[in-house]
């Protein structure tokens, strides 16, 4: 056999392999996609309910002080105390660390549970340890190696998310970007593609709606409207580093000086109790949608995204459940509202924006959160929210919500840094 039928042959079998593994990808992340978007589903159906029925049964808040004792106790009946939550499934693909199948029940039922007492959380946190810990156990039940169930547990992240938030491209994306801020594992493109559409399909299919705001009025794009937009996305990176500081310092005072975990569950769901009985209105308890509607109207209160950041901060240290996505567009929400009012630009749009570059700033995830406004509130501001992203993504620094992502090049030069967020 001479050298160039040998080239032949091993070009024939390489390809070869390259499909069936494509073939083999396609139909897992279909498989997850259709068994993850009915798990997305039910979980958009529980936390729906709870918080319906909070909203109509007030005095539920008052199970605030003794909520996130309820969790603990669960966690630690699991034999899962030292609960990592999102930072143990991204840590997964940078790392061999296993996520435990028990993660995706135990954080399910907590983040519905919280969302039923009034704790201001999100349900990303859920949604992402949910698909990453169910993707993680496909690939252990299949023998994937290790390569192959990191990219199952994006997978699952992208399904899950995908269900839930209703935004089927950002969440293609967002397991992909999240991990390694500089880089992409373009690999599993494919893959969290299905996956995330065929989830959001069988979600929409078991009743549970993709959202879509409508902005009021958007100013015309010219240079000092551009100034505006540049202005309030540099603050809302500002904002974002104030966020992500207040999760992180109020978390490890808490345990610094409050060890015990059940008293610091008691103290953090009394004084959330407290502020929700001053404030007499539920605006401040659990996801908060509504609100963010109503800023998305051009309606808000001064101090709502000052107040939602304390509010997150003591939930989540308290031990409550469900992440701080949401939270994110709330704060993100009404300061952008609040901007707008104050320099006389579209306090609807401004609000718009202001989400977008709230959730860059946060989660150091451009690509994602430019999809996230388009699948949100449209093609017509696009140019704004591309402009704002940009900023935030550079204002924002080096900080984020998780601690085990890595910021792998510099966002100010070509520099490999390989650091984790502060």
């Amino acid at each position: 056999m001479n050298t160039e039928e040998s080239y032949i042959r091993h070009k024939i079998k390489h390809n070869e392999e390259r499909f069936l593994s494509t073939l083999r990808w396609i139909l897992f992340s279909f498989i997850v996609g259709l068994a993850l978007g009915v798990v997305g589903a039910m979980f958009h159906h529980g936390i729906s309910y709870v918080t319906d029925l909070r909203l109509s049964h007030p005095f539920l808040l008052y199970l605030l002080p003794v909520g996130a004792i309820l969790i603990a106790l669960l966690y630690k009946v699991c034999g899962y105390e030292n609960d990592g939550g999102t930072n143990v499934v991204i840590a997964s693909i940078h790392s061999d660390e296993r996520i435990p199948l028990r993660m995706s029940v135990l954080i399910f039922i907590s983040t519905i549970f919280s969302h039923l007492c009034g704790a201001s959380v999100g349900r990303e946190g859920a949604a992402l340890q949910v698909g990453g810990s169910l993707g993680y156990s496909v690939g252990r039940l299949l023998r994937f190696n290790d390569r192959d169930k990191k990219t199952m547990v994006m997978v699952g992240m992208s399904a899950v998310f995908s269900a839930l938030f209703g935004t089927p491209f950002a969440a293609a994306i967002f397991s992909m970007e999240v991990v390694s801020v500089g880089i992409m594992h373009y690999a599993a493109l494919l893959p969290c593609t299905i996956a995330s559409l065929t989830a959001r399909y069988v979600a929409a299919r078991l009743g549970a709606p993709a959202p879509f705001y409508e902005i009021m009025e958007y100013s015309k794009f010219n240079f000092v409207s551009c100034l505006k937009i540049a202005l309030l996305a540099s603050l809302c990176g500002l904002v974002s580093i104030l966020f992500c500081v207040s999760l992180h310092k109020t978390s490890g005072l808490a345990k610094k000086y409050l060890k015990n975990r059940y008293l610091r569950a008691l103290i953090g769901g009394t004084l959330m109790l407290i502020i929700s009985l001053l404030i007499e209105n539920q605006d401040f308890n659990g996801a908060g949608t509504a609100v963010i509607a109503g800023c998305i109207s051009g309606e808000t209160v001064p101090y709502a995204f000052l107040l939602k950041i304390v509010v997150t901060s003591i939930c989540i240290a308290a031990g409550y459940k469900g992440g701080e996505i949401v939270p994110t567009f709330y704060i993100g929400a009404s300061f952008g509202c609040l901007f707008g009012q104050l320099a006389g630009i579209s306090p609807s749009m401004c609000a718009a924006i202001g989400m977008g570059a709230m959730f860059c700033g946060v989660t150091n995830s451009p690509i994602t959160a430019f999809l996230i406004c388009l699948e949100l509130f449209g093609f017509d501001g696009a140019n704004f929210f591309l402009l704002a992203i940009a900023f935030s993504y550079v204002v924002s620094g080096y900080f984020g919500l998780y601690s085990s992502q890595k910021i792998v090049y510099s966002k100010f030069k070509s520099n490999f840094i390989n650091k984790m967020t502060e």
